[in-house]
């Protein structure tokens, strides 16, 4: 078999089989075929497409390269959900002890963040003394216990799909929807998960801006998914501004706290019940969408999904008096408001640029190297649609140095304000299983 008749074959857009599949993955891991010969068979996915089980191979090659997490040890249906990113995005934190609450096991693996605002791990950090570091055994012994816990990212999971996305990024080759799933699918199905659920947003602040890019990533990744033997489904979200209020890593966990006692913003509450019944769902503790939310709010009205909260980070060596007294969290030394400059209504939140402000106050990571301060970040005091008068709060600047100008330019060219009233977006776009 040699590489050249394969980027030949994909080129002139012809399926290639399970060995061939094998043969491109497992060589390119271990160094056999170069990075130019890698480059033209990602430019010919690029151009001709992957056939579903093309796509389902791949992603099973990409998995196959490296490590894979056991969770057999944990007892009932193991649901894993991902994001595709997004500004305010809290849902993990939310999510993970609130379904956790009502019986479905969360055995999460989590990232740190590059880019707006830190990863999960990130933001559980702003909690006093919790951390990530814990051996497997203790990972599976603490979601049998608790049903959640979140692990670190290990180091040699899916190799191949980590040195492919470095080649990708540099040879205009990232936006290739069936390397996308892929790439997205094989570090979920490494990871262990009997099913996953998967919030694909669309909009200004999401990688997919187009909602027909959207639906195809979606509905390429439940394919892949349900393909290799995971109960797969998608629910398309909304990112054209930001979820919630809170951009920021404390302040995004003392929004997770309130949406857990029943208090947070109508737009996080809703789209982690939305996600959360699909969960319980698919984890075999409800036998209906109805009677899997029913049970999540009864969880949160009933004091269930804080207590799961507090356990999670106290078992993780967290201080869980934070949940009660969320001013021990971080504190930025100052608070800014940036306030209207006319009346009318919110016509316009630019997601992304919000997301870079709050960079800007150093809430993110520009590079690997930097170092996030988990204090600082924006809170939103308007949504779109909402009518606002001159002088009124749309932002609240939480900040560790005086001079906010910068950021309070961004946050002017990223919001906008209408004479006419605006209709709000729409949270849930659509749904594929």
């Amino acid at each position: 078999m040699r590489m050249v008749d394969l980027i030949e074959k994909k080129r002139d857009g012809m399926e290639l089989s399970s060995n061939e599949i094998s043969f491109v993955v497992d060589g390119y891991t271990k160094g056999e075929i170069p990075d130019y010969q890698m480059s033209a068979f990602t430019m010919a996915v690029f151009f001709s497409g992957m056939t579903k089980q093309e796509q389902a191979d791949f992603t099973m090659a990409m998995v196959q390269s490296g490590d894979t997490i056991d969770l057999s040890g944990i007892e009932g249906v193991k649901v894993d959900k991902h994001s595709t990113g997004g500004v305010g995005d809290t849902t993990t934190l939310v999510l993970a002890p609130l379904v956790a609450s009502v019986g479905v096991p969360v055995a999460k693996m989590s990232g740190r963040g590059l880019g707006h605002t830190g990863g999960t791990i990130d933001k559980l950090e702003s909690v006093s003394g919790f951390h990530v570091e814990i051996t497997n055994d203790d990972f599976i012994r603490l979601v049998n216990q608790n049903k959640v816990a979140v692990i670190g990212q290990s180091g040699n999971l899916t190799p191949a799909d980590k040195k492919l996305y470095a080649l990708r990024d540099v040879t205009a080759t990232v936006n290739s929807i069936p390397l996308i799933a892929s790439s997205i699918m094989s570090k979920k199905i490494a990871a262990g998960a009997d099913a996953i659920v998967l919030d694909v947003k669309t909009g200004a602040g999401a990688f997919m801006k187009d909602l027909n890019d959207a639906k195809e990533l979606a509905k390429t990744m439940v394919d892949i998914g349900n393909n290799v033997g995971r109960n797969t489904m998608a629910i398309i979200s909304d990112m054209s501004q930001p979820l919630g209020f809170a951009i920021g890593n404390a302040l995004e966990v003392k929004e997770a706290i309130d949406t857990l006692k029943g208090e947070g913003p109508a737009d996080l509450q809703e789209l982690c019940l939305v996600l959360g019944s699909q969960m319980v769902l698919l984890g075999k503790k409800a036998n209906s969408i109805e009677e899997a939310r029913s049970l999540l709010e009864e969880s949160i009205k009933n004091g269930k999904a804080l207590e799961s909260f507090k356990t999670f980070l106290s078992s993780q060596g967290g201080d869980a008096s934070v949940v009660d007294s969320p001013e021990k969290l971080p504190k930025a030394k100052y608070q800014f408001e940036f306030e209207a400059e006319s009346d009318g209504y919110v016509s316009e939140i630019i997601a992304d640029s919000i997301g870079t402000a709050a960079m800007l106050l150093g809430a993110g990571r520009a590079t690997k190297e930097s170092t996030i301060d988990l204090a600082v970040g924006l809170v939103l005091r308007k949504k779109m649609g909402d009518k606002v008068s001159k002088g009124d709060s749309l932002v609240t600047i939480h900040s560790n140095f005086e001079d906010v100008a910068e950021i309070k330019k961004k946050l002017s060219e990223s919001i906008s304000i209408s004479s006419n009233p605006v209709k709000p977006p729409t949270l849930i776009i659509d749904k594929i299983s």
